[in-house]
């Protein structure tokens, strides 16, 4: 007889979130995910002017501000049918760069990190082989003995006092760690570094977008910033980007491989089946075929077939949201009807979440870094392919390890390092642009009476497309479907699971007190909602209520 179990709540996300997670015999059978939070703004949007739909669209999150305006700035840009400047676009995709470098940083050391590395354990290492260790497998700019022992004494002194801030109600000491005390501590010396790397390198949005979060220089028609665009503003960027992107080769991706070399097992657990990807970074005018990270959609995990994305098969599903009942429906269609009564959680039958079902041609797919690699990796990136390769050789092991909580995780670090080169690319594009003559970066255009437009934009987080329907200048229906809605939502009228639901199946759990092992899945999809995990024992009424970081 198995058990029941109740975490609550999950930090080191963002939002709120509720994973609920039956076991037998030591391992997940079934999962169901629920978003907790409402979010409605697309009934806010209705009526007012689309030019204004970024500035409300960006306030979704306190961190994707940038992704969700560039997300509706290109809606309303096709729903107008305006094609922006050569400038406009490059300072659009230096931005976005620049979300990636920063995002995927946080995410894998304050975010991710700590479901690996235990910082406890670093307390028993030997400062001289932490060093020696570090020479051999980074490049870091800082080390030596000195400095270990110094990162040491801090987390010594944080463990001491009794106040551990970031690193308390933690399962320090889990079985399921595998680091030696020496990988430990060199972990969480790059965990304070990648702290203050991550604030300048957000400086980076603030230079060509006034501020972070919520950059101001987006607009329909291309870019507001042209009076930033001078040696200085430029320079800054390119070494803030060259700084970023020194610690992603030298720190990140070793630290990525060595981590990774213990912990093999976990690339036969947490995959899912279908991908789908929007791509980004459009390199010229022509989209998809100029995106520099490919559009595509994987079934059954076929890497040789890679088919291009359709936006018509995409639809929402509400069967088991709270919403009133209705078909699903493509985005230009869809409706935001909210419930009247109190939502009841009933996820064994009925309805269990805010959050809706998209789905792609029928199939639930999974969305973001793993999605974008694969697709890439299928039709042979000149980039990231061989990154690919390289790391699997590293870690010797196959390509089916794609598939699961690890690949996620290395696919992350992997366009990290191909998105950093490619950033300072763009850069010396716009200044020899610039040097041409060519400084425009706004496109001025007339508002249409009526029409419809999408963004399709891939995040750091996934696929994120904003879709605008504009009648009599206004705001008709505007419905945006967002990364962790498609790797989180609830189940579909056809009873298929999310991509999470499915990754946690066949999870094992070493400690139902301590579901360790949940939190390394849920958080290698870099959920945007904040989370509470329900591990629940059918043939028992045990209930264990566990907090955790």
């Amino acid at each position: 007889m198995g058990k029941r179990i109740i975490v609550d709540p999950i930090t080191r996300i963002e939002g709120h979130l509720r994973i609920e997670v039956e076991i037998e015999g030591g391992h997940v059978v079934d999962a169901w995910s629920s978003g907790q939070m409402f979010r409605g703004i697309e009934m806010i949007l209705k009526g007012r002017d689309p030019r204004d739909a970024h500035h409300f669209v960006q306030r979704s999150c306190g961190v994707c501000t940038y992704v969700h305006a560039i997300a509706s700035v290109r809606a309303v840009d096709d729903a107008f049918n305006v094609k922006i400047p050569k400038n406009a676009r490059l300072i659009r995709n230096m931005l976005h760069g620049a979300q990636y470098l920063h995002d995927h940083l946080v995410h894998f050391y304050h975010l991710h990190a700590l479901d690996w590395v235990d910082v406890v354990s670093a307390l028993q290492a030997d400062p001289q082989k932490t060093a020696a260790l570090a020479d051999s497998v980074s490049g870091a700019d800082v080390g030596g003995a000195v400095y270990f022992k110094s990162v040491q004494q801090r987390l010594k002194t944080f463990v001491e006092s009794g106040q551990l801030g970031p690193f308390a109600n933690a399962y320090w000491g889990h079985s399921a760690y595998k680091l030696p005390p020496e990988a430990n501590l060199m972990a969480c010396a790059h965990y304070i570094e990648a702290l203050r790397l991550q604030a300048r390198t957000a400086r980076l949005h603030a230079i060509f977008g006034g501020k972070n979060p919520h950059p101001q220089s987006l607009v329909v028609g291309g870019v507001t910033c042209q009076a930033s665009l001078t040696a200085d503003h430029i320079a800054e960027f390119l070494y803030v980007t060259k700084e970023t992107q020194a610690f992603v080769k030298n720190v990140y991706l070793p630290d990525l491989l060595a981590v990774a070399s213990f912990y093999k097992d976990w690339g036969g657990i947490g995959g899912t089946r279908n991908f789908l990807a929007y791509g980004d970074f459009p390199l010229t005018e022509k989209e998809p075929e100029s995106l520099y990270l490919p559009r595509g959609v994987i079934m059954k995990r076929d890497l040789g077939k890679v088919d291009m994305v359709d936006q018509a098969k995409i639809t929402e599903d509400v069967t088991r949201s709270w919403y009133e009942p209705g078909s699903p429906k493509h985005p230009y269609e869809g409706e935001t009807k909210p419930l009247a009564e109190d939502p009841k959680y009933e996820p064994s039958k009925g309805k269990y979440s805010w959050l809706k079902a998209p789905r792609y041609d029928g199939a639930s797919c999974e969305v973001g870094p793993l999605a974008r690699v694969l697709v890439a990796y299928g039709k042979g990136h000149k980039d990231i392919k061989p990154l690919v390769d390289k790391a699997l050789t590293q870690l010797s092991i196959p390509a089916t390890a794609l598939f699961s909580t690890l690949g996620r995780t290395a696919a992350r670090c992997i366009e990290t390092v191909a998105i950093g080169d490619a950033l300072q690319e763009w850069t010396m594009e716009l200044v020899e642009n610039i040097k041409s003559g060519d400084t425009k970066t706004y496109e001025p255009y007339e508002i249409p009476e009526s029409g419809r437009g999408v963004g399709l934009n891939d995040v750091p987080r996934g696929a994120l497309g904003h879709w605008v329907d504009v009648k009599d200048k206004k705001i008709h229906n505007y419905q945006y479907v967002v990364p962790s809605t498609w790797n989180l939502s609830p189940r579909d009228g056809k009873n298929q699971r999310s991509p999470v639901e499915e990754a946690l199946i066949g999870t094992p759990i070493a400690d139902p007190k301590k579901p360790l092992e949940i939190l390394r899945t849920v958080h290698s999809f870099d959920p945007c909602i904040a989370c509470a995990v329900h591990v629940i024992d059918p043939h028992s009424n045990e209930v264990y209520k566990v907090n955790v970081i």
